[in-house]
């Protein structure tokens, strides 16, 4: 049986959890396996806790490959995690190698946006396009590049990394040391930050302050979205600033890239069509002419699932 007709096993590896799953060619869950990370204390056991679960979910299967998705640095052409996040003692890891060693099983491994834009590319909303641009907005903005139909990783498998291009080169430091990098203008961090100063300038009550209250939490992304959805006035002038800046970023994207299809992730791809059809027409305005009317901007698919089958598609199709 040929290597694209057998089930795969794509691996999520994060700094709280381990998620591992069985996929039929058809990019569907057949078993799942998760277990946390934080009493793991060393590499060794962290490979130990992957291998277990692949075991889990493998059964007696055939498997056609093994894909690993990681956060951080990764060099996939040598399959080597070069710095960790969250996990112990874990940079310069060879997990490929290892993985190979232990189960006798091909395995690729990739950084998770990468793992990210394949999946959806391959299973998700990308499906049937030529270039894709998968951008998350979450905590930061991670993206990942399908151009005429491959995985784009770059010499060092360091591209994609767009949430680090400069917006303003006066504006917020971001965690990189750079200032004004993409992400602390349209990231979930940076519409918290926004609107949190935008509810310090104003005199007037916000909807934002009430709906955070009600949970006991700081005013987030979220209740930005569900207080503009309200009708509150602030909330609509700060989501207004973060489609901007958002807009701005795609372009940039769409000028260098030129994809037919942006999928966007994350958090705020929950957020629905109050953000995406101003989205689309504020970067419509923004991108040069001939680039107008070339390019969907669509709410990514794959949800929470998107690092397990992203990562097992690397051996569906041809990254």
């Amino acid at each position: 049986m040929e290597k694209e007709k057998r089930a795969v096993i794509g691996v999520d590896l994060g700094g709280t959890k381990i998620a591992t799953g069985l996929l039929d060619p058809t990019g569907s869950l057949l078993a799942r396996s998760q277990k946390a990370t934080a009493g793991l204390r060393s590499s060794e056991e962290v490979i130990a806790t992957i291998v277990e679960t692949i075991k889990e979910v493998r059964g007696q299967r055939d498997i056609g490959g093994i894909g690993v998705a990681s956060p951080g640095m990764v060099d996939s052409k040598n399959g080597i995690i070069l710095n960790g996040v969250n996990l112990p003692d874990w940079d310069g890891i060879s997990l490929q190698s290892e993985l190979e060693e232990r189960l006798g099983i091909s395995v690729r491994l990739i950084n998770d946006a990468n793992a990210a834009a394949w999946g959806e590319y391959i299973y998700g909303a990308g499906r049937g396009s030529q270039s894709m641009v998968y951008v998350t907005l979450s905590t930061g903005i991670g993206s990942g590049l399908v151009l005429d139909g491959r995985l784009f990783l770059g010499t060092s498998s360091f591209a994609g990394e767009l949430g680090h291009t400069v917006v303003d080169p006066h504006g917020a430091l971001c965690g990189c040391g750079q200032r004004g990098c993409w992400e602390t203008f349209a990231s979930g961090t940076a519409i918290a930050r926004i609107a949190h100063e935008a509810i310090a300038k104003s005199a007037a009550a916000s909807q934002m302050n009430l709906l955070a209250d009600e949970e006991g939490v700081p005013v987030s992304a979220k209740h930005v979205f569900q207080a503009a959805g309200k009708g509150d006035a602030l909330a609509g002038e700060v989501l207004e600033q973060i489609i901007h800046y958002t807009g701005l970023g795609l372009m940039n994207i769409i000028h260098s890239f030129n994809p037919d299809c942006i999928v966007i992730g994350g958090g705020v791809s929950r957020a629905g069509a109050a953000f995406f059809e101003p989205l689309l027409k504020k970067t419509e305005e923004l991108v040069m002419e001939p680039y107008r009317g070339t390019f969907a901007i669509k709410p990514a698919e794959l949800k929470d699932d998107v690092g397990i089958i992203g990562a097992g598609a690397l051996f569906v199709g041809h990254p």
